[in-house]
C-alpha cells in the first residue's frame, strides 16, 4: 500500500511553540528537530530540567527557488519502497543511475533496485513525472513504504 498523502509545511506561530516546548519537557525530550522544504527547526533544551525554555533555538526558512513554483500538490506523487531493503540508484556501481533529477519518467520504467534478501528487486514507476527529488542516498538501508522518489505527474 502506497503513502501518496503529501506532508502539509510546518508553520509555527508563538503559541505551537510554547505547546511543544511544554510537550518535550513532560516527555523528557532535550532535543527536537524538524525540516521540510519550507522551514528548518531545531530546539534543544537543558537536560537537567532547568525549565522551558530552550537553551537554543535555530529556525531558518528555506527560499523558495524563484525559476519555477513548486508544483500543485496534487500534482506530486511518490514511489515508495514496498518491502525492506537496500537502496541503490544504479545497476551495477560503476553504472549510471536509472534516471537523474530533471528527468522524464514513463509508466513501468525502473526507478532503482532495492536489494531484499540477495535479491535484486527493479522498483518501477506506476505513472509518467518528471523527477522532482531522489529522497534516499545510494546504498542505504530503507523500510517498507519508505520515499524514495517525489514526482510531478504530466
Amino acid at each position: 500500500m502506497k503513502n501518496d498523502t503529501p506532508l502539509a509545511p510546518l508553520r509555527i506561530d508563538r503559541k505551537t511553540l510554547r505547546s511543544l516546548l511544554s510537550l518535550l519537557e513532560q516527555k523528557g525530550v532535550t532535543e527536537f528537530e524538524y525540516e521540510d522544504e519550507h522551514l528548518k527547526l531545531r530546539l534543544c533544551r537543558d537536560s537537567r530540567g532547568a525549565g522551558p525554555a530552550p537553551t537554543a533555538l535555530q529556525t531558518t526558512t528555506i527560499p523558495a527557488e524563484t525559476a519555477s513554483p513548486p508544483p500543485a500538490e496534487e500534482d506530486v506523487f511518490w514511489v515508495t519502497s514496498p518491502f525492506v531493503g537496500t537502496f541503490y540508484r544504479a545497476p551495477a556501481p560503476d553504472a549510471p543511475p536509472f534516471c537523474e533529477v530533471g528527468s522524464m519518467v514513463k509508466p513501468g520504467q525502473t526507478l532503482c533496485i532495492i536489494e531484499a534478501m540477495k535479491l535484486m528487486n527493479e522498483i518501477e514507476a506506476d505513472a509518467a513525472g518528471v523527477l522532482l527529488e531522489v529522497l534516499v542516498e545510494n546504498g542505504k538501508a530503507v523500510e517498507f513504504g519508505q520515499r524514495l522518489f517525489k514526482l510531478r505527474r504530466v
